[in-house]
């Protein structure tokens, strides 16, 4: 019998299991009001009157039940990064998503006007009429098309072949352009991860700006003026030209057109980036009004150092990022005398830091010894987290495993705790046991080659309870015969150790959205992501189908592999719970991480005059990404 076609309207809810929620009042009805800032080059003709910008049916924003007020346009506020790439944030920040989520973590159509989902094998996406990139072009099918096509199926720019995420057993999907407005992608079987791929933090793309990218593509160029960009760009090709000036998500290249709110307007490099409003974004206010309200965003560089101090002298408007735990005593005492607000909101972290031992360690006795449950389980049962919580978090945080949050329907007590209460006689009888009996005369084990027993933890350094927290460990672990030493470097470097292996232990957060659910794709619990940090040439295999890295070769890897297996392939909430929850189980008793401690807070600058931010909130990467959804949007200022 053939499944019935769920049909979702503009602003439906798609709430995990599918259910509907309430829809927005019809944007056929209103009149319309141009952005304050934007009326005088209407009036010039420098830009076309706002219902010749707008999709003929614009996302409504609503204010009576996610949002606080309807507010006015215009101002400017500052953020600040530590690195000038990190303007990519404010995709992160923008949230304009095919389908995005709400602050009840339900999905909703957002750039689709509409969305029709079969089985989740078949997905029919509906585009909004009339809706326009950035520069005032067309958004059409034919922009799913060209990045189908000439991008993604392309073996020159995709080399690996099409994102995992469109992979359903080592199939891509099936895609037809309907019409302008319609396109359809269609799987044999289920394809659960889909919808939340393309609501990430970091989105899947299925989509490019056809218009404007042609001109870099082998395809479409005239051969000899492509040659001649290529030359004065400095790239080494056509291929390397068209992935630097096509990304959408690093924001940095001010041609590329956008369908975010706001559009960089600062070539790097620069210590001061300017995002203006995008003058053809896609909502409106219930008032008709078009957003965002703000005329632009400024995002400063700054070193991480200092941007605690920026932030506490009321530099910025707007600051999560760079603000940790360890700094909120100081920023309370700024709020009082600088006059910003101080917000705290809860983190989704299943753990707020982990450690990661390397399965897939380059250095042999390294890797042998990760791979012994024995060693793992010894190492975190030497670890006081009620000292380290209190000290670190002022006993605010939940010590425990880096596993679900408490407010998840799969979170379980044991396995909070499972190898992971302070136990150092069973952590010593366990090394000993492994045959690590052996001790230098400073007390410190030996390997069994004989070297001393110095674990190197590596670190981003970005942190600085990381490093506080590896202080109060190092003594844990020295009281057990293991010498820890921290070796810090830059992310990017960080990531390359722990990739190629020379890296055998690291230090991060840890899950990132502990709150699972009954359709919470399980990718953090499997080896299917290269940025696992406890086995990233597992993932790298997976991710590149068999072509880099190494295929899982421990029997909980593969029996993770299997239940991933089985959570895509079934649509049984309750079934798809048990699942999560046996993955849960294993990560607990093997200790693929180490946790410390969860349920810390995470302090928010916010201007005093800055509205429609919530004092009480999730801050989450994805889903969530961090400010998104709460919809930057709909912030406005105070009038000055």
């Amino acid at each position: 019998m053939r499944s019935p076609v769920r049909r979702y309207p503009p602003l439906a809810g798609l709430l995990f299991a599918l259910v509907l929620v309430a829809v927005a009042p019809a944007a056929a009805q209103m009149a319309y009001t141009d952005p304050v800032s934007l009326a005088p080059m209407v009036r010039s003709g420098e830009l076309p009157p706002i219902d010749q910008r707008l999709p003929a049916h614009p996302r409504v924003i609503t204010f009576d039940a996610d949002y606080d007020e309807p507010g006015v346009s215009g101002g400017s506020i500052t953020w600040f990064a530590q690195r000038a790439r990190d303007i990519r944030i404010m995709t992160v920040y923008g949230y304009a998503r095919l389908v995005g989520y709400n602050r009840d973590f339900a999905l909703e159509p957002d750039i689709l006007e509409s969305l029709d989902v079969e089985d989740e094998r078949v997905f029919t996406l509906h585009l909004r009429a009339g809706h326009r990139w950035s520069d005032g072009a067309p958004f059409t099918a034919d922009d799913f098309r060209f990045w189908w096509e000439d991008v993604a199926t392309n073996t020159d720019l995709s080399p690996y072949g099409v994102p995992a995420q469109l992979l359903v057993d080592g199939s891509p999907p099936v895609v037809t352009i309907l019409d302008d407005t319609t396109v359809r992608y269609a799987w044999t079987s289920p394809n659960p991860g889909f919808l939340p791929a393309l609501a990430g933090a970091r989105p899947l793309y299925i989509y490019a700006p056809a218009h404007y990218l042609s001109q870099f593509h082998a395809a479409y160029a005239d051969p000899d003026e492509l040659a001649a960009l290529v030359a004065a760009s400095g790239q080494r090709d056509w291929v390397a030209l068209f992935i630097r000036r096509g990304d959408l998500y690093d924001a940095d290249n001010v041609e590329l057109p956008t369908l975010q709110p706001w559009v960089n307007t600062t070539p790097p490099p620069s210590q001061r980036f300017i995002f203006e409003r995008n003058a053809y974004f896609h909502r409106v206010d219930e008032t008709g009004t078009q957003l965002p309200y703000l005329d632009r965003v400024y995002v400063g560089v700054v070193d991480a150092a200092l941007i605690p101090a920026r932030a506490g002298a009321g530099d910025s408007d707007l600051q999560a990022r760079g603000l940790g735990f360890e700094d909120v005593p100081f920023l309370q005492a700024a709020s009082q005398r600088m006059g910003f607000n101080l917000y705290l909101w809860t983190t989704a972290y299943g753990s707020e830091i982990a450690l990661y031992p390397n399965f897939n360690a380059a250095d042999p006795v390294w890797r042998a010894l990760m791979r012994d449950r024995r060693f793992r389980q010894a190492l975190s049962l030497a670890i006081d987290r009620a000292s380290l919580n209190r000290v670190v978090f002022y006993g605010l945080g939940t010590p425990g495993n880096n596993t679900a949050l408490a407010d998840s329907p799969v979170f379980d007590a044991g396995r909070l705790t499972l190898n992971a209460t302070f136990d150092p006689d069973r952590a010593n009888a366990l090394l000993d046991e492994i045959g690590l009996s052996e001790r230098g005369s400073d007390g410190i084990r030996l390997l069994p080659d004989g070297r001393p027993m110095q674990l190197v933890v590596e670190t981003s350094g970005e942190r600085s309870q990381e490093i506080d927290a590896l202080e109060l460990i190092e003594d844990d672990w020295e009281a057990i015969g293991v010498d820890l030493y921290t070796a810090s470097s830059q992310r990017d470097v960080f990531r390359t150790r722990v990739f190629t292996g020379e890296a055998v232990m690291s230090v991060w957060y840890g899950f990132d959205n502990a709150l699972f659910t009954a359709t919470t794709m399980p990718n953090e619990l499997a080896p299917v992501d290269q940025n696992w940090l406890q086995y990233p040439r597992w993932g790298q295999y997976v991710q590149t189908d068999g072509a880099a890295g190494e295929p899982a070769d421990m029997p909980f890897a593969e029996e993770l592999m299997q239940l991933y297996e089985d959570w895509r392939n079934t649509t049984d909430p309750e079934e798809r719970l048990a699942i999560t929850g046996r993955m849960l189980d294993i990560h607990a008793a093997e200790v693929t991480s180490i946790g410390t401690v969860q349920g810390v807070l995470q302090p928010v600058v916010v201007n005093q005059h800055l509205h429609n931010l919530p004092e009480i909130g999730i801050y989450s990467w994805d889903p969530g990404a961090q400010f998104g959804l709460y919809r930057p949007d709909t912030f406005w200022l105070d009038p000055q």
